[in-house]
Formats: C-alpha cells, sequence, structure tokens
C-alpha cells in the first residue's frame, strides 16, 4: 500500500503537465502538489478525474496572470529546448511567452522554489551544438540555481522500455546538494541507477517525445503486436487503466484508446521521477 505522508510533505508546481507522473511517482513521498500547468483537453480531463482538487492554470506562457501565490519547494517539468541567449535573459523573463524554456525559467524566478527538476529528450544535448542546453544551464547558473544534469534510461527502474532522457535537477545556491540528488556514493548502497548511462536503442520515436501513435510492439509467442493501453501504461510505470476515464470524443463511445497512448508517450516514466523524489528527500533529511 501506499505509505504514510510524512510531515511536512514538499510542495511543488508543476508544467508540461501531461498526465503528471510527478504526482503518481511523488504521492507515496507524502509531497503535494499545488497546481499543475497543461493545455492539452485529454491530460487535462485525466488530471481534473485524479486530482480535482488541484487546480490545472492551463497555458504556463500566461503565468503572470495566475493568481496563486502559494510557495512551492520544486518546479518540475519538460518544456521544449529552444535558442535564447543568456545576455538577453533579463530583457527576456520580461515577456517569455514565445520560448517555453524561457517560460518555465521566469516561473522559477517567480516562486524561487528550492528545487527544480527539467527533464528532456538525450537530443537536447546537441541541440544547436550544445549551445541551447548550455545556455540553459547558464541561465539556471544566473537565477542562482546550482545544477547537476544526467542522462537516465526506464529499463533500470524496473520498467520494460528503454527510454532515457536527460534530467537536470537543480538547487538554489548550491550545486553539491542537486549533485547528490542524481550522482550516488557507493556507500549510500543505492544501485538502482546503475548502468543508466549505458547507450541502449530507444523505443520512442526519433523525435523522441512520444511513441509512433503511443503504441509500441510486443512479441508474444515469437509474433508481433501492438501493445494495449494498459501495457503502455504499465511500461511507464503508471496504475492499470489510470487513463481509463469518463471521457469521450465525437469518434468514440466511451475513452478512446488514440489520446491515452498518446498521453502513456508523452510523459515521464514513473520509476525513474519516484527515484529522483526519494533522492531529494534524502538530500533534505540528511542536510
Amino acid at each position: 500500500g501506499l505509505q504514510q505522508a510524512k510531515e511536512p510533505g514538499m510542495k511543488y508546481g508543476s508544467v508540461c503537465s501531461g498526465v503528471e507522473a510527478a504526482t503518481v511517482a511523488w504521492h507515496s513521498l507524502g509531497w503535494q502538489p499545488q497546481w499543475f500547468s497543461e493545455i492539452e483537453k485529454f491530460p487535462s480531463a485525466v488530471l481534473k478525474h485524479h486530482y480535482p482538487a488541484v487546480p490545472n492554470h492551463g497555458d504556463m506562457t500566461k503565468f503572470k496572470e495566475w493568481n496563486d501565490d502559494r510557495p512551492i519547494d520544486v518546479l518540475v517539468g519538460g518544456t521544449p529546448c529552444q535558442s535564447f541567449s543568456v545576455a538577453g535573459l533579463r530583457k527576456g523573463l520580461d515577456d517569455p511567452r514565445g520560448n517555453l524554456m524561457l517560460t518555465y525559467l521566469a516561473i522559477a524566478e517567480r516562486y524561487a522554489p528550492k528545487w527544480i527538476v527539467w527533464e528532456n529528450v538525450p537530443g537536447v544535448l546537441s541541440s544547436n551544438r550544445g549551445r541551447d542546453f548550455g545556455t540553459f544551464l547558464g541561465a539556471l547558473g544566473q537565477l542562482g540555481y546550482g545544477f547537476a544534469y544526467r542522462v537516465l534510461d526506464a529499463q533500470y527502474f524496473g520498467v520494460a522500455q528503454r527510454r532515457k532522457r536527460v534530467f537536470v535537477v537543480g538547487y538554489l545556491g548550491d550545486w553539491r546538494r542537486a549533485a547528490a540528488v542524481l550522482f550516488e556514493r557507493e556507500s549510500l548502497g543505492v544501485s538502482e541507477a546503475k548502468g543508466s548511462e549505458e547507450v541502449a536503442p530507444c523505443l520512442t520515436a526519433k523525435s523522441g517525445r512520444r511513441f509512433n501513435d503511443g503504441e509500441v510492439i510486443i512479441s508474444e509467442g515469437g509474433r508481433p503486436r501492438w501493445s494495449t493501453p494498459i501495457e503502455t501504461e504499465r511500461l511507464q510505470g503508471f496504475p492499470d487503466n489510470f487513463t481509463q476515464i469518463p471521457w469521450r470524443d465525437k469518434a468514440a463511445e466511451g475513452c478512446p484508446d488514440g489520446p491515452r497512448y498518446k498521453a502513456m508517450g508523452n510523459s515521464m516514466a514513473v520509476p525513474v521521477m519516484n527515484w529522483i523524489g526519494r533522492r531529494i528527500q534524502m538530500v533534505e533529511e540528511t542536510t
């Protein structure tokens, strides 16, 4: 069963929320979502179904209009990697609507959470010859965050798929705490991420943001077949039928499979996020 909530639980805000892998992953830690930010209709309906008390502020580029100044300890999300210059950062933060990576930074500046967790595809490391990612990290530094980043592959965290993602963890004022989250000392006895940086082919499409229509080919008795929605949820570490909600579109009675596949394809892997959350909790409790 779920662990008892620990006191006090970390409070977090989530952007590009999707169907909230972070919340599924962090519930057992007693962490509490303060708000989500998701614009797509089906993921938003999933969030409303499971978390009716948590406001979904919608478009993250309109964050200045959010009437929500509750403090948060963590800002989590994965935004598209887009070019901007550190030299123009201050001016850019005044009106970051056209660039979601800048918007993420502006939201971090507004709420000043102790921790940030940012996720992206490995291609971010080579985008614009690495300049975009480097600029993002430089901007985090200008906002006062020490940071560390690491490529983690979901297959080493207990799910049956190869899915590599870049995770940036930042801590306000101290890079050592950020590094302690992503990199384990042998003495800590944590081995779950062992081999996480091995090169492995990825199940996802070249874009890296989603499966091919969210579906995955599974071999059963030597015969290939498409995965079911439940199997796709399991591949990402979600509970069975997490996305089976009372929802319909014009083309289908009941909840159609297509949006469920897409939501899973766009999601973070729950076990990876749980590991990161537990590492943050450990650093909070030991430093």
